[in-house]
C-alpha cells in the first residue's frame, strides 16, 4: 500500500537522519541474543516534537461519544479509530498510551482548545476545509468520509438528501454537516453531540441525523435494529488532525508518520481494531491533498 508523495521523498531525503532517529520505541537484537530498547526518538531543539518528547506526556482533543471513532470505555479511557492513530503519533515521539491526557472535545470546541493551547492536537472526526485552515492548521487526511443520513429503521420515506428538504434533521453546532444541512433547504435541528440526537430521532421531533457516513454506521451499530443510514454519501469529508495554526514542522512530521503507518501495516491494524469491525477497509488518501 504505497502512499508516497514528492515533496515528502525530498523532505526524507534531505533529514534521513532525523527520520531514522524516530522510532517508535521498539526493541532491537542485542550482543546476548536477546533484545534492547531502541535509542529514544530525538528532535531538532525548539520544535514541538521536541518539547512534547521531551515531556513524556501529550493532551489530544478526541469525541467521547463517537462509536468506531471515539467513545469513551468502560475503563475510563476512549476507544476507537482517531484514539488508535492518536496512540501511534504518541509512540513515535516516545510517549507511552499511559501518558496520553485525552480531552473530550466536541465539534464547536476544536478550533478554541487548539488556539488556547488546551491541547497538542485534535483527533476527532475533524473535517478539512478552508474555513478551519483560517485559524488551525492540519495534517493529514487520514480519512475520507462523507455526508449521510440516519433514519428510523421503519423508515422508507427518506431515501436521498432530496428528501430532507424542508424537513427538520438534527446535526451538531459548528460542523460542516449542519452547513451543509442549511444549504440543500433542510431544517437543522442543532445540539452539542450527534448522540444526542437519537433521542430526537425516537421521538419524532425530527426526521433524520445527518452527518459523516462512519459517525451515523457506528450509531447504528451500538443501537442494532433502531436505525439504518440511507443514500449514498453527498459529500467528501477528508478527516484531518488540527494543530496549532502555522506549526508547519509538527503538522509536515505528523505527515510523515501516516506515511509510515501506512506502508509498515499499523494503520490497518488500527483501522480492523475498530472502524473496520463495521466498515469495510479503504486505502487511505495521500497527506497534504487537502
Amino acid at each position: 500500500m504505497k502512499r508516497m508523495r514528492l515533496p515528502l521523498i525530498a523532505l526524507a531525503a534531505a533529514g534521513a537522519l532525523a527520520l531514522s532517529a524516530c522510532a517508535s520505541g521498539g526493541e532491537t537484537p542485542g550482543d546476548d541474543g536477546g533484545t534492547t530498547p531502541e535509542a529514544a526518538p530525538t528532535f531538532e531543539a525548539g520544535t514541538t516534537m521536541a518539547e512534547l518528547s521531551e515531556a513524556g506526556s501529550i493532551t489530544i482533543g478526541t469525541k467521547f461519544d463517537q462509536p468506531l471513532f471515539g467513545l469513551m470505555g468502560p475503563s475510563g479511557v476512549p476507544e476507537g479509530f482517531d484514539v488508535e492513530i492518536g496512540k501511534i503519533i504518541a509512540a513515535e515521539l516516545g510517549i507511552s498510551e499511559d501518558n496520553i491526557e485525552w480531552k473530550e472535545s466536541v465539534s464547536a470546541n476544536r478550533e478554541p482548545f487548539i488556539q488556547n493551547g488546551e491541547v497538542d492536537l485534535v483527533i476527532a472526526t475533524y473535517t478539512i476545509n478552508d474555513k478551519r485552515k483560517e485559524v488551525v492548521s492540519f495534517a493529514g487526511p487520514y480519512y475520507m468520509a462523507g455526508q449521510s443520513i440516519l433514519v428510523l429503521a421503519d423508515n422508507d420515506d427518506i431515501e436521498s438528501e432530496d428528501d430532507l428538504v424542508g424537513q427538520p434533521v438534527c446535526s451538531v453546532t459548528g460542523s460542516t454537516p449542519a452547513a451543509k444541512l442549511a444549504e440543500i433547504g433542510a431544517e437543522p435541528v442543532l445540539t452539542d453531540t450527534y448522540s444526542n440526537c437519537l433521542e430526537p430521532l425516537r421521538s419524532g421531533a425530527v426526521v433524520a441525523v445527518s452527518t459523516d457516513n462512519v459517525i451515523l454506521a457506528g450509531l447504528a451499530a451500538q443501537n442494532e435494529g433502531e436505525f439504518k443510514v440511507v443514500g449514498e454519501p453527498f459529500t467528501e469529508e477528508p478527516y484531518g488532525i488540527g494543530v496549532t495554526l502555522e506549526d508547519t514542522e509538527f503538522r509536515m512530521w505528523i505527515n510523515d508518520v501516516l506515511e509510515k503507518a501506512y506502508e509498515d501495516g499499523r494503520y490497518e491494524e488500527a483501522w480492523n481494531s475498530t472502524a473496520g469491525t463495521v466498515l469495510p477497509f479503504i486505502d487511505p488518501p495521500a497527506p497534504d491533498r487537502y
